[in-house]
């Protein structure tokens, strides 16, 4: 597996971005919606990866800075074709390794809290994330289930 920065105007990295969006929808009320979309993506601040094997996208993941020494997590994403192969743990340990070369204290994230969503929560889990309050902008939401992880 290889894992590239950038490929934001790949097709298939923007059909992969829509479908997450999409999924988004179908499990979240709007409101509840803090996902990026590839407009968002560009945005100073924040880098974006893409795991490819044998030409083929197998996901995408992504690190906002929120202050020096703060990062979140954003735009997890595995392809279906993919799921349950390692691409999102991957991607998660790239993205916990380049917070580390930038001197991030601490890696925070917000997924869904619902049962669509478990999943991710058991990863982040697993990768010693813990449950924390609100962040960043974010305000209290029975959708979201926030976590971070110390550095």
């Amino acid at each position: 597996m290889q894992i590239r920065a950038g490929e934001l105007d790949h097709p298939e990295v923007i059909a992969l971005l829509r479908e997450h969006l999409q999924g988004m929808a179908r499990l979240s009320p709007s409101e509840s919606i803090h996902a990026l979309d590839l407009d968002g993506l560009r945005r100073p601040g924040i880098s974006f990866w893409s795991a490819w094997q044998d030409g083929q996208l197998l996901g995408c993941g992504a690190l906002k800075q929120l202050d020096p020494e703060h990062g979140e997590i954003k735009s997890m994403r595995t392809t279906a074709r993919h799921l349950r192969k390692g691409v999102a743990a991957a991607m998660l340990d790239h993205l916990i390794d380049e917070a580390g070369r930038r001197a991030y204290r601490r890696l925070s994230l917000e997924t869904g809290s619902m049962d669509g969503f478990e999943p991710a929560r058991r990863l982040y889990t697993r990768f010693g994330f813990d449950p924390c309050g609100p962040f960043a902008d974010y305000v209290d939401d029975p959708n979201s289930v926030f976590m971070t992880k110390h550095l």
